[in-house]
């Protein structure tokens, strides 16, 4: 039997790469497995060699020990890999393929997914809909940050890619449809965003990134990015967007004002989550900040796209509310201005098609926009330092060295 190596959560601020048992089409006891998905039979799935995988600030909120993950979780939702293996009941997927893997765990078969709200499928996760490749709490399906991965319901979940020679061309593209591309696309089409629109963008991570680039190209007429590093704010300028430092100026509404004339926009999108930071130079940790001040700027009737994650369980919280996701957050005044809210995991199979055929017509740049940097998966663990520090990059795994 063939071996395996996975980049594995330790302990609080520390990832490690392991041996691991080479995956299966069964769910096998382990860390972070849900007791009810233990021996669970995946005929429906393949196994994949792993091409690339990326690392994702969703990842970091677990390596932080802000959530409840335990140690020994394989990491990694962001998969992209070559069929090596096919169960008995899959059907049109065939070994060689080259696929996308959303990274929302989803059956094809439930009220959910057949209304394309794959990311609460009902039958994937015993504690509650939705779920997730190497995610606490997301029923227990094994991460991809890893040399070889197990994918269920393989026919209905996988996105083909039409020309694996020239796929492989636009790897670094095409690896960002597991997630980021389609989570930052997601929080921008929430946004309301449409030809002509203004947009504020709150984050300059990656999936900040990915949505302002999405903005851009669902016709924004101006993208402004906001955050408090400056690394990140000049990679967002790097492909057009207008920024506002809030470590410098905590006064977004009138940085906003400076730049169109108006303290407020069409359309705004949170890809920040549960860790927001106040504003200016003083700034501490503020979980509401963000939800707060895209109200603010946000015209009445405007939209509110908001991707960043929000967690139920925060052992690391500011206070005791936080802890059980309670946020202070001025509904009255979304109220007030008549807002729509939309909040969730991305619905990933909503989008990753049209993105696809967006990065092969050489429409969609979003390697470039997120800066996507190739490491090895011994790598990992010093990127993941890195990524914590706040480096303006997308790290993405090449576990087998097959990225030119």
């Amino acid at each position: 039997m063939a071996g395996n190596r996975a980049v594995v959560y330790s302990q609080p601020g520390s990832v490690e790469v392991r041996n691991t048992d080479y995956p299966e089409l069964v769910l096998k006891d382990g860390p972070g497995v849900n007791p009810l998905n233990i021996g669970r039979k995946c005929e429906h799935g393949v196994i994949l060699k792993v091409v690339t995988t990326n690392i994702c600030g969703s990842d970091q909120h677990m390596v932080r020990g802000r959530t409840t993950a335990p140690s020994g979780l394989i990491l990694g939702h962001e998969i992209t890999g070559e069929v090596i293996e096919v169960g008995r009941d899959v059907e049109f997927i065939k070994k060689g393929d080259l696929v996308s893997v959303p990274f929302n765990i989803a059956c094809g078969r439930c009220r959910s997914c057949k209304e394309r709200n794959t990311n609460v499928c009902l039958n994937v996760n015993p504690d509650r809909p939705g779920s997730a490749y190497g995610y606490v709490d997301m029923g227990g399906w094994v991460g991809g940050q890893s040399e070889y991965v197990m994918v269920p319901y393989a026919d209905f979940q996988l996105l083909k890619f039409p020309d694996k020679e020239k796929a492989m061309e636009k790897i670094l593209d095409l690896t960002m449809l597991s997630d980021i591309f389609p989570t930052g696309y997601h929080g921008a089409v929430s946004a309301g965003v449409r030809p002509g629109s203004t947009v504020y963008v709150a984050g300059a991570g990656p999936v900040g990134l990915a949505a302002a680039h999405s903005a851009q190209l669902l016709g924004a007429a101006v993208v402004i990015v906001g955050d408090l590093n400056a690394e990140r704010l000049a990679q967002a300028k790097s492909f057009g967007c207008e920024t506002v430092n809030l470590r410098e100026n905590g006064d977004l509404a009138g940085q906003i004002d400076q730049i169109l004339g108006s303290p407020e926009v069409d359309s705004a999108i949170d890809c920040v989550g549960f860790e927001a930071h106040g504003h200016g130079k003083a700034h501490g940790e503020a979980p509401a900040t963000v939800l707060n001040s895209i109200m603010e700027v946000t015209r009445a009737g405007g939209s509110l796209g908001i991707p960043g994650l929000y967690v139920t369980g925060d052992p690391g919280a500011v206070d005791e509310d936080s802890k059980i996701g309670t946020l202070k957050i001025r509904f009255g005044l979304g109220w007030a201005k008549s807002h729509t809210f939309v909040t969730g995991q991305t619905p990933v199979m909503k989008y990753n098609r049209d993105l696809m055929m967006a990065i092969l017509s050489g429409r969609a740049q979003i390697a470039k926009a997120v800066n996507a940097t190739l490491i090895s998966l011994d790598a990992a663990p010093q990127a993941y330092q890195d990524f914590d520090r706040g480096v303006s990059r997308k790290f993405v795994i090449d576990p087998h060295g097959l990225v030119k």
